[in-house]
């Protein structure tokens, strides 16, 4: 074990395995897309190792995100729609509302109602079900899961001839495999192999869009509603400028940068005082990173509560909303490259400022009574995240690095000015980008910028060329999370119910690719379809 990362990483929970045995499907990472690609390729009748540093399953479906971005639930299909047709089956029992009758709670879900009766599909619940429900999936089939399992990111991958062969971890055990599928949010595996990628925004002008790179007067949502002074002594420039704003020019309209969309933790709150905790005080809590905050409030903005989206028993998936809220603009962008120990300190500093945050509104004496009386109410809930503190263990990691192969989707493939001919899956949700950064305006005031919302104008495909590398690079790995699109496009793509079908697909490609003895580049694609769509996935509408 890396001695910086003993004090940081949760005690293993692996199942015994020999290192040496070759198994047919090798997947790092815990997210959704790890899980259904587990499960797809032991319905193939492939021997399947789940090797991943987390100890929990289930990446931000398990972590708090229980307000799913489904988008058009018409095209999610095979394993992904089987999940939320499970959560559908523990909702239909009595003992599952034990916080609050089901009759309470309504329907409302994102677009849609939470649950459906005729698709028997439910699309919100809590983050310990989900959490379940994933487990329960790993044990029905019989699935090797290696938990607190690092790979060695500098010579953890053994490469010959545009195969990998093994990955070995920072424990120093060795996992050899015939195929393997990257499904981390991060694309750790897909960058030791050297597998070509990207991490920032495109300009425009790369693929011919018109919602990628630099966008200071398309940033509209999430935005500062009213004038708010950026500096330490409103009106003087010379003082220097308060926490939490960018020191420089936004950049050129429309050009490409480094940064990524802000992080945040999808917190799950309670205001049911029998499972509420109170909001901590984090250790090192600084009430002036919060100061821009209190300028907004005092302008008389009060929509902080807009994104409470209530989940079943009395709690909440609560998202960023407005000018200054949850997302931690501008403080990760080292993350998509950083180590190990630095993606840690990341990870914490995000949970200082959003634990701060919800004790700044509860507690500090200057924030409006009204708003601070009601957030007090809230708290975290007792049940939920019991080994963290309560508090989610997924960091809401929306973008990192994505691949860069033959094909790249990018926003007009999502609006359908160019062809699909190869589709593995369908998306539908809005190309949404969070806000990137945070600056002075001309008019001296503090502006976010790179919220960009966009209609695709209905579901689209996404490209079977989205989840290979080139073939010059890599023959025997598939990527279904940090898939090869635009920032943009990739603003769409990453959502929790499109990892689950890629991850199914990737699974499904890379067991065909063994039975035909084929780099995943040369299956041919009637083999694919004629597969995906046996197991129900759903390729065009």
């Amino acid at each position: 074990m890396h001695p910086a990362l003993k004090l940081l990483l949760l005690p293993a929970l692996a199942l015994s395995t020999t290192a040496a045995e070759i198994h047919d499907v090798l997947i790092y990472g815990g997210t959704s897309a790890a899980i259904t690609a587990a499960v797809q390729a032991k319905k193939m009748g492939k021997s399947v190792l789940i090797v991943c540093p987390d100890k929990h399953l289930g990446g931000l479906s398990a972590g708090g995100l229980g307000w799913t971005d489904s988008g058009r639930k018409e095209v999610i299909g095979g394993l992904s729609r089987d999940f939320y047709h499970r959560v559908y089956l523990h909702y239909d029992q009595d003992q599952a509302w034990n916080w609050q009758k089901q009759s309470e709670y309504g329907n409302r879900g994102q677009g849609a109602p939470a649950a459906d009766g005729n698709s028997r599909t439910m699309w919100i619940f809590e983050p310990h079900v989900a959490e379940q429900i994933f487990e329960d999936l790993i044990r029905e089939n019989n699935i090797t899961v290696l938990r607190d399992e690092w790979l060695d990111r500098t010579n953890g991958v053994e490469l010959q001839n545009g195969r990998i062969l093994s990955i070995k971890t920072l424990s120093g055990a060795t996992y050899p495999a015939r195929m393997f599928i990257d499904a981390t949010y991060e694309g750790d595996l897909m960058a030791a192999a050297k597998v070509s990628y990207t991490v920032g925004r495109e300009a425009n002008a790369t693929y011919g869009e018109l919602r990628n790179g630099v966008q200071t007067a398309g940033t509209v949502s999430h935005q500062f509603d009213n004038p708010v002074d950026p500096y330490l002594i409103p009106g003087d420039p010379s003082s220097g400028l308060l926490p939490r704003i960018h020191d420089g020019d936004p950049g050129q309209e429309f050009s490409a940068d480094h940064r990524i969309q802000a992080y945040c933790f999808r917190t799950c709150m309670t205001n049911h005082d029998p499972n509420r905790l109170p909001f901590p005080r984090p250790e090192g809590y600084d009430p002036k990173q919060y100061e821009l905050a209190l300028r907004y409030f005092l302008t008389g903005w009060k929509d902080v509560f807009r994104k409470f989206d209530p989940i079943p028993n009395h709690k909440t998936d609560t998202n960023n909303h407005g000018g200054f809220s949850f997302d931690n603009i501008g403080y990760n962008y080292d993350y998509p490259e950083a180590s190990y120990e630095r993606r840690q300190e990341i990870i914490a500093e995000h949970e200082t400022y959003q634990k701060g945050l919800l004790w700044f509104i509860a507690n500090d004496p200057r924030i409006p009574e009204d708003i601070r009386t009601r957030m007090a109410s809230w708290g975290l809930a007792k049940d939920e995240f019991k080994d963290n503190g309560h508090w989610p263990h997924q960091l809401y990691v929306r973008e990192a690095r994505r691949m860069v192969s033959d094909v790249v989707v990018n926003e007009n493939h999502l609006v359908r000015n160019i062809p699909t001919p190869r589709p593995v899956g369908m998306g539908s949700y809005n190309m949404d980008s969070h806000n990137v950064q945070r600056y002075v305006d001309k008019n001296g005031h503090a502006r976010n910028e790179g919220d960009i919302q966009r209609s695709p104008g209905g579901p689209y495909p996404i490209d079977y060329g989205a989840i290979i590398p080139k073939k010059a690079e890599c023959e025997n790995l598939l990527v279904p999370v940090c898939v090869s699109s635009s920032h943009i496009a990739y603003g769409s793509i990453r959502m929790e119910p499109v990892f689950m079908i890629l991850g199914q697909s990737a699974a499904t490609a890379a067991c065909l690719s063994l039975d035909h003895k084929l780099a995943v580049q040369d299956l041919p694609f009637d083999t694919l379809q004629s597969r995906l769509l046996a197991d129900g996935q759903v390729l065009k509408k």
